[in-house]
């Protein structure tokens, strides 16, 4: 018996060479259509929910769901769908998916009322949750390792672009046509896609010999497994999408699906290693973090989807509440940076066949570091449309430097019976740590803007000569109006108040979105000697034998 659990017929099919039937970029384009989709669903809705909301007669609040709700589903499904691969294989899985995620699509386009939209994006989550891993573990295995760089970079567009066009597209579409229309647009996609996999997609012979064994063995599905990881998962998804609206531990609710999470996570862990050493299968393989290349690879993933995410909602943000940029405008703003992305990787896919993917890490966090670094020294009130537009390119531009070198890693010295494992855990840290950085900057941005107006306002008092001498200032200008406060002394003073109050809101929320920079530019600091941790890649077979 292997370690893994894996049966010994299993591990030796995943030492033979293997080659797919039809061209390897075919492939690629194929299963990448519907990925794209999926990842564009998890941001393209959240510039709908005002209109989702008054189509529906329900409040913002209650429309939030539409997101929270496809969140937890996916996060679910993300590291179960090696396992489930494993019982009725990988081609299969991922056409299930797609079908499940078009059907969702229309229905939750098609939904007269927010529960029952709501119902639709917990299935379109769970179905659109096993199309990434299943993609990314399909072109590990249709091309060389020598192409492998190539071939993520081809998926690094779907999943790093996606996200910075979504709101773009979705207040387009949402603005010129219906809400409904957002959902509308994935149902050709997926038909597309479901046609061109029946054709070109094929299950490699250690997935074809894993299912055989697994059919002699009888259906033995690790339900307790499941049942934890949906627990652990999805209440985790939970605490961070809901936790700064509900004032995290403030709130019972919130404290009680955190004490879920832990303990069913906890308990995953136990329940692993124990089917494990039964000699079972369980729901997570566990054992590729004995892996030092993949152990570090999944905590840099981790942070680039943190870093991606959290830099995705912060400038949107920024220039609309503090610039009063339009929604279409904001979009604008970071589409640049996304056309960056799409012309850097596949440059990097190039470079990554002929340098150590360690240094293209470091240079991809230094540069990282770097761009944040001229965000705290530039950004402020007075910023143009240009200033930002720069320095969301340099940002883009190291972005494209780490997603390929890192996924490249994370499959260096792993048996291609692993792969499935491999995908389903390094997307499920990038969109975990994609949702700890929202969370982060939500959190961030509502306290450290508490915290600098709190320090702030204790100037503004009778005594101070400076504040008074505004105030005045102000005061005459808007008496000398037909503006709010023109011809009456006690309204314009009233009126000068509040825009002086204004203009404290304004430059104490510019402070906190600088102090969320500040701490991102730290924290990408760190990765750069971390990355050294990671031994020097030999030979990415990409067959080594399991062990």
């Amino acid at each position: 018996m292997e370690e893994t659990g894996q049966p010994a017929e299993v591990a030796h099919a995943a030492e033979q060479p293997w080659r797919p039937k039809h061209n390897p970029w075919l492939i690629a384009l194929t299963v990448t259509l519907a990925t794209f989709m999926e990842v564009l669903d998890t941001s393209i809705a959240n510039v709908a929910l005002p209109h989702i909301a008054g189509g529906l007669g329900a409040s913002q609040d209650e429309a939030t769901w539409v997101i929270t709700s496809y969140l937890v589903a996916n996060a679910i499904i993300l590291p179960a769908s090696a396992y489930l691969t494993t019982f009725i294989g990988r081609k299969k899985f991922y056409m299930i998916c797609v079908v499940i995620f078009g059907i969702s699509s229309a229905m939750c386009g098609l939904a007269p009322t927010l529960p029952i939209l709501i119902l639709f994006r917990l299935i379109q989550g769970a179905g659109g949750g096993g199309l990434g891993p299943s993609e990314q573990a399909i072109l590990a295995d249709t091309f060389e390792p020598k192409q492998r760089g190539q071939a993520f970079a081809l998926y690094g567009l779907a999943v790093v672009a996606a996200p910075a066009i979504g709101p773009t597209l979705g207040g387009w579409i949402t603005d010129n046509y219906d809400w409904r229309w957002i959902f509308f647009i994935n149902v050709p996609v997926a038909i597309l896609s479901l046609v061109l996999t029946t054709r070109m997609v094929e299950d490699p012979p250690h997935i074809i010999k894993e299912v055989e064994a697994n059919k002699r063995k009888g259906l033995n599905l690790d339900y307790i497994g499941f049942g934890l990881l949906a627990l652990g998962f999805g209440s985790l998804e939970f605490v961070l999408d809901k936790g700064q609206e509900d004032d995290w531990f403030g709130s019972s609710v919130i404290t009680a699906f955190a004490i879920v999470c832990a303990v069913s996570l906890i308990g995953l862990i136990i329940w692993s290693l124990w089917r494990l050493k039964k000699g079972d299968k369980p729901i997570l393989n566990l054992t590729l973090f004995k892996q030092r290349s993949f152990a570090v690879s999944f905590t840099l993933l981790f942070v680039l989807g943190f870093s991606l995410y959290a830099s995705t909602v912060l400038i949107p943000q920024y220039v609309q509440t503090l610039l009063g940029y339009t929604a279409e405008l904001a979009g604008l703003v970071i589409s640049p940076g996304g056309v960056t992305i799409m012309l850097m990787m596949p440059v990097v896919g190039i470079l990554i066949t002929r340098l150590d993917p360690r240094v293209m890490i470091s240079f991809g966090f230094a540069l990282l570091t770097y761009s944040l670094y001229l965000m705290h020294s530039h950004m402020n009130l007075g910023s143009s449309f240009a200033d930002i537009m720069w320095l969301r390119i340099v940002q883009a531009a190291s972005l494209a430097f780490l997603f390929i070198p890192i996924n490249t890693i994370a499959y260096n010295n792993i048996p291609r019976s692993q792969n499935n494992d491999v995908s389903g855990l390094s997307n499920l840290a990038r969109n975990v740590g994609g949702s700890v950085g929202t969370a982060f900057v939500a959190t961030m941005l509502s306290r450290r803007s508490q915290a600098h107006q709190g320090y702030m306002i204790r100037n503004l008092t009778p005594s101070s000569q400076a504040f008074n001498d505004r105030v005045n200032s102000v005061a005459g200008f808007l008496q000398g109006s037909r503006g709010p406060g023109g011809g009456n002394h006690a309204d314009a003073i009233s009126a000068a108040q509040g825009n002086v109050y204004n203009m404290l809101h304004n430059q104490a929320s510019m402070l906190a979105y600088l102090d969320i920079i500040a701490v991102l530019a730290v924290f990408t600091a760190i990765m750069v000697p971390l990355v050294w941790i990671v031994p020097k890649p030999g030979h990415m077979d990409g067959d080594a034998p399991a062990h």
